[in-house]
């Protein structure tokens, strides 16, 4: 994939955080040539923000055989807290995955990062990005490796999924507007000397906010702020300071001490007004970064690349137009909105001071603890499966929908069905087409009486579906959406 062996066929991932890494591995268990080009030296970092999986993304990931796996390195919790005064029961949720899995960032990446190797994904470490040109026929990415040496890579289509700071999106000249939510944050990596009782210890007080999660083996993830002490992010911290908040927020330190990391950040609301420029995309936190309120920054991208993964090996591949590209904007641009507007709606009802946003509050509680379609609005926006994709008019009921995972005849599930990465056609009668015979296809059956024919796009949403659908109907749909 260097610039003199250009490959129409490739696709070139720059960033090899968890958005990057399941797009990548995707890509490549689809047959694309990917190539992951990361500034960074190779090292899986434990200084990471992300801790919570929420039920969605671990769909996506079973989907892949790899929730399972995840789920060993971390916990569950099923209740979430809000306000101190809202409770939110995740164990409600209509998914096979009824919580919230706690579990450090790093813990995704390794296996990320595992699975993309052995699914043939080639890394190029100490790499970075200076320079971007694309044609009607590729891109060419100039890269400066660890030797100062500059190189041409060129590839089909090029996806920045390299964080906040992306290089691609400024190579691309998108800006990047917004504001900062919460002007000074401390994360800290301690020891305690007394355990918390739960996996995720969380809550406000006065001016203070502090959250302990557990990495599982004897240290805790601190993450804090003081809305009386907002200070630039290379201001000095010590332990003493994350005390003393985490006191105030919680009522205890826990016995903080052996401090092997501190570090103070900012958290930014900022949205592309684009996630596609030609063939160069953004992805993650490249395209959208969210407060940390609700845990869904590191979810939101993974489920980009769920997305955008096999339009783009359809495209590269012939097996579908140009235009699928665009959906992936369509699709996934409204949900990143969403999430910006949710969490920063979480983060200001929780710093409310004055009365008229704390009345406000009060309000939002009351109603969301008394209204049951209020409470299963907001759980399946935080967790991920109220997201739902336009569909053209005239379409039916469930096009667009993300489909609950559904038992299948002879014993199977519908997430296994899609580990091949193909489209799923479930039927209630046996059907035999020209593209499950070119393997383009995989065809099930319900295990129930259920007579509706559902085509499932390879990220878990439906492309079509008919309540009354014969051969030809479903010829029509499959020549439509697979070719």
């Amino acid at each position: 994939m260097n610039g003199t062996r250009p490959d129409p066929t490739s696709v070139i991932v720059v960033g090899s955080g968890p958005t990057g890494l399941l797009l990548a591995g995707d890509l490549a268990t689809a047959g694309v040539p990917v190539t992951v080009v990361e500034r960074r030296p190779h090292k899986i970092s434990n200084l990471s923000r992300a801790f919570g999986v929420h039920a969605r993304t671990l769909e996506q990931l079973d989907a892949r055989g790899l929730a399972d796996p995840l789920l060993a390195t971390g916990d569950t919790i099923t209740g979430l807290r809000l306000f101190r005064r809202l409770s939110l029961d995740l164990g409600t949720l209509p998914s096979r995955f009824p919580f919230l899995l706690i579990t450090p960032q790093y813990e995704v990446e390794r296996l990320l990062e595992r699975w993309a190797r052995e699914a043939g994904v080639e890394f190029a470490h100490e790499s970075e990005v200076v320079g971007l040109r694309q044609d009607d026929d590729g891109v060419d990415l100039e890269v400066r490796g660890a030797d100062g040496t500059v190189t041409t890579r060129r590839a089909a289509y090029v996806v920045g999924a390299d964080g906040h700071q992306s290089a691609v999106r400024q190579a691309i000249g998108l800006p990047f507007p917004g504001v900062s939510v919460i002007k000074s944050l401390f994360l800290a990596d301690v020891r305690l000397a007394q355990k918390p009782e739960g996996v995720l210890t969380v809550n406000g007080a006065g001016d203070s906010f502090a959250m302990i999660a557990s990495f599982g083996d004897g240290w805790y993830r601190v993450m804090g702020w003081n809305r009386r002490h907002e200070v630039a992010d290379d201001a000095p911290l010590d332990l003493d300071e994350v005390k003393d908040v985490t006191r105030r927020a919680l009522g205890t330190d826990y016995g903080m001490h052996d401090a092997r990391w501190l570090s103070r950040f900012h958290s930014d609301e900022r949205q592309a007004p684009r996630y596609r420029v030609g063939r160069v995309f953004l992805a993650g936190d490249a395209a959208h970064i969210h407060s940390p309120a609700g845990g869904q920054g590191m979810n939101t991208g993974l489920q980009d690349a769920a997305n955008l993964g096999w339009k783009l090996a359809a495209a590269v591949q012939g097996r579908a137009p140009e235009s699928l590209l665009d959906t992936y904007e369509a699709e996934r641009h409204p949900v990143g909105k969403a999430v910006l507007r949710s969490s920063g709606g979480l983060v200001r009802l929780a710093r409310a001071q004055s009365p008229v946003p704390r009345t406000a509050r009060a309000l939002v509680t009351a109603f969301v603890n008394l209204a049951g379609p209020a409470r299963r609005r907001i759980l399946a926006q935080i967790s991920g499966i109220g997201y739902r994709y336009p569909a053209p008019r005239g379409s039916h009921r469930l096009a667009g929908t993300r489909v609950p995972d559904a038992a299948l005849a002879g014993g199977g599930r519908l997430y296994e069905a899609l580990r091949g990465g193909r489209f799923v056609l479930i039927t209630p009668e046996p059907y035999e087409g020209r593209a499950a015979r070119e393997g383009r296809l995989t065809v099930e059956r319900w295990a129930s009486d259920r007579r509706t024919t559902v085509l499932v796009r390879p990220d878990g949403y439906v492309a079509w579906a008919d309540d009354t659908a014969g051969p030809a109907a479903i010829e029509a749909a499959l020549a439509a959406h697979v070719g």
